[in-house]
């Protein structure tokens, strides 16, 4: 068996396999198993061992165990409004130029701050059946010149079912590019640095259309000689590879920390693309939102420690109404925002102000 999917048959989906390891009470076994039904646990033995088990505030076991503070469902479980943008099963269609693809329900780890996971290690309601009639759907609507293959994680799909997108998407003349959004890089690297078929997919399809990676890494422990080796084979091959934080109380919630991930970033090859707002995802909004004055400082004073390319992401929050930049404070309790990408014309490039209070997370 390949390493990776040994590390996957080995990993943790019951809390009570790691009540030992991290200390856990019976009390809190108990409610964590209860909330595993509905937002289901997943950790492999990589990504375990990147906590440190003595600390309860370790920010990578805070975004991969569950906590007993989950179990606030405040929120929603579909923040950016995915369902009423999904022309078919699998297939969502919100911005003009950009069909995204939920092409799994898998992941290599479950992450606690997942703005799908009313579907990830759930449902495969929502993730895509027939290929064939979305292959169709995008070469129809020319006005879409890129596809997002995300998930879940997209390199959770078998080699095969990667090779049949890329064989499905490549000749459509009217595409500029195919991005696979995933976390193997960060959660996974051995999906990348040891499978040898999947880096000879990539390779081979990307000499007929330009292919990007778009990942996540949310803090600088993350950065490890693995990840490191994973995001050089990718470059390697001439893959682009972006990165996605997200903004994450108790993770990268101060300047130096942010500031530090997104250095490191670049110095390994990473363009930081975007930092996310975190959603007011059910179990979620109250445990890793941070206030949107609060976080503005913070990427601001972190971007001040980074060089040219270093500076080039976006702080942004995905709405409903679309990618909104986060632009800054006005005058009074103002703050400036602007449409990023919009699901309607009319909102496309708009600048626009809003009260927002001190502790006020979301639009």
């Amino acid at each position: 068996m390949e390493s990776w999917k040994t590390l996957i048959s080995q990993g943790y989906s019951d809390i009570r396999g790691l009540q030992g390891t991290l200390g856990l009470s019976d009390g809190d076994v108990a409610v964590v198993r209860e909330l595993q039904q509905t937002f289901p646990m997943f950790v492999n033995p990589y990504y375990l061992s990147l906590i440190d088990p003595n600390d309860p505030d370790d920010p990578i076991r805070r975004m991969s165990i569950p906590d007993v503070s989950e179990a606030d469902r405040s929120g929603s479980l579909d923040t950016s409004g995915e369902q009423s943008n999904t022309v078919m099963a699998g297939l969502q269609h919100k911005y003009r130029e950009t069909a995204l693809i939920l092409s799994t329900n898998q992941c290599a780890m479950y992450c606690r701050h997942c703005f799908r996971r009313r579907m990830v290690g759930l449902s495969e309601d929502e993730t895509s059946q027939h290929l064939e009639g979305m292959f169709a759907y995008i070469r129809e609507h020319e006005e879409i010149s890129n596809v997002l293959i995300s998930g879940g994680d997209a390199f959770m799909n078998s080699n095969a079912t990667i090779r049949r997108y890329l064989d499905g998407l490549r000749d459509i003349a009217h595409l500029d590019l195919i991005r696979f959004g995933t976390r193997t890089p960060v959660t996974l690297p051995q999906r990348i640095t040891e499978d040898d078929e999947l880096l000879g997919i990539l390779e081979e399809y990307s000499k007929r259309k330009r292919i990007y990676v778009v990942t996540q890494f949310n803090h600088p422990r993350e950065i490890t000689k693995e990840s490191t080796e994973a995001i050089d084979r990718l470059l390697r091959l001439g893959i682009p590879v972006r990165n996605q934080t997200v903004l994450l109380r108790g993770v990268n919630d101060d300047a130096r920390t942010l500031g530090t991930l997104l250095r490191g970033l670049t110095t390994i090859g990473v363009i930081p693309y975007y930092v996310f707002q975190c959603r007011p995802v059910a179990g979620v909004v109250n445990r890793f939102q941070v206030p949107l004055r609060e976080g503005y400082r913070i990427v601001e004073q972190a971007k001040r420690m980074q060089n040219g390319q270093g500076k080039c992401f976006r702080f942004v929050l995905s709405h409903v109404t679309g990618k909104v930049e986060i632009l800054g404070p006005a005058q009074g309790e103002d703050m400036l925002f602007k449409y990023h990408q919009a699901k309607e014309e009319s909102d496309q490039g708009r600048i626009f102000r809003q009260p927002i209070a001190e502790g006020q997370r979301w639009l």
